[in-house]
């Protein structure tokens, strides 16, 4: 079996490879690959030491599965050449994912839709990915009429240069700059760019990949992504109104079930998911849980995890764990 990584070298990349030694125990030969200027750099995977190849040569190579997290351009240039050698490619950018034939997978949710004949699979948003690990069983037992979410993002999100901003700033010293603005000891109240009717592609992910995830595009929704100065993991405040009443007792079992869900929230001795604990985690964090006195049959949550992990590299190698059970490699 033989496993590819495009985009090792960066940022969700490296978290890649160490989540890759951490779950897919097999022996399989692992091609690395990167952008032409990283090429010939050596890496580390598994205590061995590995040059970055080209994305070109590992085409060639013929991979039985390609996980990408090199951007949307490298996607769509690269993915469908891999495709047509016969590689499933798990994509981590954007690229694929608004396609109605292109499966859209978190594992525990909908691991069900990728067929066979599927070459090219999607890897949520690390926002949508985190969230719907909380709302898919309650979607299932209440039925989720609308949500109103807010997001508190990690620089992590953003990448390795925006990590090197903020401590930078926080050290008083000149950086490059990725955001327009300081962000230690600050905040600003977007994510991605900005859409003509006021919202941002980061706030337009949360509401069409959710539908798409959870298999229902009845679901009305509306999100404000906020990047604050942390890292660790993304934070969010989830309000829901569910089309059938509830009982708070049902959503704490519910989520308890969960795999992959893990309920903190015990307000009388302040324990609730923060980022701080959810660094380099897998689960998905569930407090604050609360119904919503406003509104009838509306439910308050806050989800916290990872994003570099199960919002990202985790997730993905998830998705390889199903293809290779699905296609029998070894």
């Amino acid at each position: 079996m033989k496993i590819a990584v495009v985009g090792a070298t960066g940022l969700v990349g490296n978290k890649m490879l160490k989540v890759l030694s951490e779950r897919i125990l097999q022996d399989f030969e692992f091609l690395p690959a990167a952008s032409s200027k990283s090429v010939g750099k050596n890496i580390a995977f598994k205590d061995k030491i590995y040059k970055v190849m080209s994305v070109e040569s590992v085409i060639e190579q013929k991979p039985d599965i390609a996980i990408f997290s090199a951007g949307s351009s490298a996607s769509q240039l690269y993915a469908p050449q891999f495709a047509e050698k016969g590689t499933v490619v798990i994509d981590n950018s954007s690229a694929w994912r608004s396609y109605d034939h292109i499966p859209l997978v978190v594992p525990e949710i909908n691991g069900d839709v990728i067929k066979k004949s599927d070459f090219i699979i999607a890897n949520p948003n690390c926002s949508t990915i985190q969230m719907v690990m909380a709302l898919a069983p309650l979607h299932k037992a209440f039925k989720i009429k609308r949500l109103v979410i807010s997001t508190y993002q990690s620089v992590t999100g953003t990448g390795i240069k925006a990590i090197h901003q903020m401590y930078s700033e926080r050290r008083k010293e000149q950086c490059e700059k990725v955001y327009p603005y300081q962000i230690d000891m600050n905040l600003f109240p977007y994510g991605g760019t900005f859409e003509p009717d006021g919202y941002t592609t980061e706030e337009l992910k949360l509401v069409n990949e959710t539908r798409k995830i959870l298999r229902d595009n009845n679901i009305q929704i509306t999100a404000t992504v906020v990047r604050v100065p942390v890292t660790g993991g993304h934070s969010e405040a989830v309000n829901i109104e569910f089309e059938n009443e509830y009982d708070i007792a049902d959503v704490y079992r519910l989520l308890n079930e969960m795999p992959g869900v893990e309920v903190v929230d015990d307000p009388a001795n302040l324990q609730f998911p923060m980022p701080l604990f959810a660094e380099d985690r897998d689960e998905v964090f569930v407090g604050r849980i609360r119904r919503d006195l406003s509104q009838p049959k509306s439910l308050n949550i806050w989800v916290v995890a990872d994003n570099l992990r199960k919002g990202a590299a985790t997730n993905a190698v998830q998705i390889a764990e199903l293809i290779i059970k699905q296609r029998k490699l070894k």
